[in-house]
């Protein structure tokens, strides 16, 4: 059995839903249901599931609101991750790590290796860096998971902020010079589920790997992508206008290179990602023409 912490959130969701479908046993708890850096609200379900796996989908992702919460996203991404991870080395359990790749600081020309040396530059990314630094001492049955610029019919995510914009404004202005893979959460809840049993078989599979939608495109490209694949459903068509990050400031530094080289996930684990466009086309089309499934679903 395969238990998850962080169940209310994109991933979370995703994880219930593609467990459910191939038939796959899976708990989800929520942060009101166990909070990870609460280290009795965490050996609870432990002691009482036995589960095979751990996934720890639970995180402060507010990236701005890190800036003048640095404390409360510390306490998210490295204590929390600390506490899981030390409680699974007591019980003998893998667990997997979702991490993100704002743990670099996007001066790279090329994606991003699982070797390449972290330099985090906002809040958020130290306290992302600090979490997997975290699981890595106190767990040697792990795999931190890196993705990027993750997205789903549910919480809050880009693509629904555009696809609300979409529906009122008739110009969207979006950062066009930050390169990064869109990510389905879907897509990466199925690529857990397909390596779960072997990470539960094969310790010597633990460490680091990246995970993201197959290629590369800006927050511009992205939001095309999703406009016009909105279009013929919503009826609405506004113009999608690049521009400069210098143009949108934001507290938090948002590295400028986001792309991750995914193959040693792909070499390792035989499971190729589907290209960033069909992801985010699936996903808009099937938020736009039934947006109530994912209004109830706030995370």
């Amino acid at each position: 059995m395969i238990l998850v912490f962080g169940g209310n959130g994109q991933l979370g969701r995703e994880l219930f839903r593609a467990a459910a479908e191939r038939h796959v046993a899976l708990r989800t708890l929520t942060h009101t249901e166990a909070d990870i850096a609460d280290a009795a609200a965490v050996a609870a379900p432990l002691e009482r599931w036995t589960p095979d796996l751990i996934v720890n989908a639970a995180a402060y992702t507010n990236v701005d609101g890190a800036e003048n919460h640095e404390a409360e996203a510390r306490r998210g991404n490295e204590l929390g991750p600390a506490v899981l991870a030390a409680a699974c080395a007591t019980a003998d359990i893998p667990l997997i790590h979702i991490s993100t790749d704002y743990v670099f600081d996007g001066s790279k020309d090329g994606a991003y290796r699982e070797s390449d040396p972290v330099h985090p530059i906002n809040a958020y990314g130290r306290s992302k860096a600090a979490g997997e630094d975290a699981v890595r001492c106190a767990l040697d049955r792990h795999v931190i998971l890196r993705t990027a610029w993750l997205y789903s019919e549910f919480g809050r995510n880009f693509l629904k902020t555009i696809v609300r914009l979409a529906q009122t404004r008739d110009e969207l202005r979006i950062v066009a010079d930050q390169y990064g893979s869109p990510t389905s959460a879907r897509e990466l809840a199925e690529a857990i589920l397909h390596i779960a049993p072997r990470l539960i078989a094969e310790p010597l599979l633990s460490g680091t790997y990246h995970f993201t939608a197959d290629g590369a495109t800006t927050w511009h490209g992205f939001a095309d992508c999703i406009v016009a694949a909105a279009a013929p459903i919503s009826g609405r068509n506004p113009r999608v206008t690049s521009i400069a990050t210098a143009d949108y400031p934001t507290p938090a530094r948002r590295p400028a290179n986001s792309r991750l080289d995914c193959s040693r996930f792909k070499q390792t684990f035989g499971l190729t990602p589907r290209p960033w466009r069909e992801a985010v086309q699936a996903t808009t089309r099937a938020l736009v023409a039934a947006p109530q499934l994912a209004e109830h679903h706030v995370a």
